[in-house]
């Protein structure tokens, strides 16, 4: 597969993501720059990225590795997007364009649709689509930076069990564009935080709690050395 250089981060964050580099695993820069076509040094300045991000971390002796993140770090996750999403949408109703009314209508509507339908195939990349747009339209480039990378660690870490239907989930969505149409920051922001709260409740982990803590106490074994 080849794709161009400045794609590359993108291309291995979305493989991390969707599970084709398992936690731990070794990111050699080679293999790397065999898979997408490109030569090294777009693989290596990617994942210094990734590492700022989260996504990758370097180890000594083994080179750049796939994350392991821990329970509690995942936990943190979740309680940072219900903190940071309802922020969003009340500077989106202060700042939305037109334009960005024109997205997030266009999109509860495609989603309402498809939810009455029962077509759900499409409704995870509707909703993901329709928060990164409730995201720009804050008018902060460093508050969507966050909330997107949040995303797609969230997407990383969790699966996802609606706790309400489909149905409900969209009406929440056209109420908080309704707020944010209306410049009614405070409804926004309340909207929000109702629907993010939900929404935690319906992710859980994939990986188990107790292999990582079997992992850590192992890792603490190992490196503790002799006693003297």
């Amino acid at each position: 597969m080849r794709i161009p250089a400045h794609s590359v981060c993108t291309a291995i964050r979305d493989d991390i993501v969707a599970g084709v580099y398992e936690r731990g695993s070794r990111l050699t820069e080679e293999v790397l720059a065999r898979r997408y076509g490109v030569s090294r040094v777009p693989v290596r300045e990617a994942l210094r990225t990734l590492e700022a991000e989260g996504f990758v971390v370097t180890r000594r002796h083994a080179g750049a590795c796939v994350a392991e993140p821990t329970e509690q770090e995942a936990a943190d996750l979740l309680e940072m997007r219900t903190l940071l999403e309802p922020l969003g949408a009340a500077r989106a109703a202060q700042r939305r364009t037109e334009a960005h009314l024109k997205v997030l209508r266009g999109l509860v509507r495609l989603g309402q649709e498809r939810a009455r339908r029962g077509s759900n195939e499409d409704l995870r990349s509707l909703g993901g689509w329709f928060h990164e747009t409730l995201a720009q339209a804050s008018g902060s480039t460093s508050l969507t930076s966050v909330l997107t990378q949040l995303r797609h660690k969230i997407a990383w870490m969790y699966t996802v069990e609606a706790p309400i239907g489909p149905v409900e989930s969209w009406a929440e969505h056209g109420a908080i564009v309704d707020a944010v149409a209306r410049g009614d920051a405070e409804r926004a922001r309340a909207l929000t935080a109702l629907h993010a709260e939900r929404a935690t409740g319906a992710h859980r982990l994939r990986f188990s709690p107790a292999a990582e803590r079997v992992r850590t106490s192992q890792h603490a074994v190992n490196m503790s050395g002799p006693r003297h």
